[in-house]
């Protein structure tokens, strides 16, 4: 289980940017049964944890000497830099289930995209699951090296569970497929440069084409005056 220590926030706003100058990351902690409190934990520390436990397994916070069982339940990340900028941790209880999301790895190699030319197509990225705290993997592993023929699937019933976590989807969902290679007329088809846009034509209401008629018949009438 990986471990973070923190204290308890007291600025605020717009001044918690000095923080981040100084390598410290502003956060949440909140739960069940848990207070709401601001908190700050060092930069660094939390990219380690982060990097090892993800949003889905179990985190060790303590704050001002009091530990948490805790889920690094959402990160806000800089939009032009990247990284984190403000993290949320939700504090569990361990002795009940919790339900989240779990990142699917795949790994080895396909026999159908080694040797039949098949291209790999990852249906889904994460599975929902549900478990006790202390159960609740980091990642579920999805095993390419199943698929030795075009158009084998995997399938959610095919995907290796720890003890204690159950899957909430359809056995039968499909996770992955290697489909036929394209052929050239195929790919060639992708480079067609796409049909002109069709022609706008401007369509008048009755009212419109009367007043234009009055319009264009005006400098006549002029004229007879």
């Amino acid at each position: 289980m990986q471990e973070l220590t923190a204290t308890t926030r007291e600025v605020r706003g717009k001044q918690v940017a000095t923080l981040r100058r100084q390598g410290i990351l502003p956060a949440v902690l909140y739960g069940e049964g848990v207070a709401s409190r601001s908190i700050s934990v060092p930069f660094d520390a939390f990219l380690r944890a982060y990097k090892a436990a993800g949003e889905s397994a179990i985190v060790k916070l303590t704050v001002d000497r009091e530990p948490y069982n805790v889920l690094i339940h959402e990160v806000a990340h800089d939009p032009l830099r990247g990284h984190p900028v403000h993290a949320d941790f939700y504090a569990v209880r361990m002795d009940r289930k919790l339900r989240t999301m779990v990142s699917l790895v795949f790994l080895g190699e396909s026999p159908a995209v080694k040797n039949l030319g098949g291209i790999l197509v990852k249906v889904v990225q994460e599975l929902e699951v549900e478990a006790l705290p202390a159960d609740l993997p980091h990642e579920l592993v999805a095993d390419v090296g199943m698929l030795k023929e075009l158009e084998e699937r995997i399938l959610v019933r095919n995907i290796k569970l720890p003890t204690g976590v159950s899957i909430l989807a359809d056995a039968d969902e499909v996770v992955a497929i290697v489909e036929p290679p394209r052929s050239e007329e195929e790919i060639a088809a992708l480079h067609v440069a796409p049909a002109p846009a069709a022609e706008l034509v401007e369509v008048k209401t009755e009212g419109e084409l009367k007043r234009a008629e009055r319009e264009k018949a005006a400098p006549v009438e002029e004229e007879k005056k």
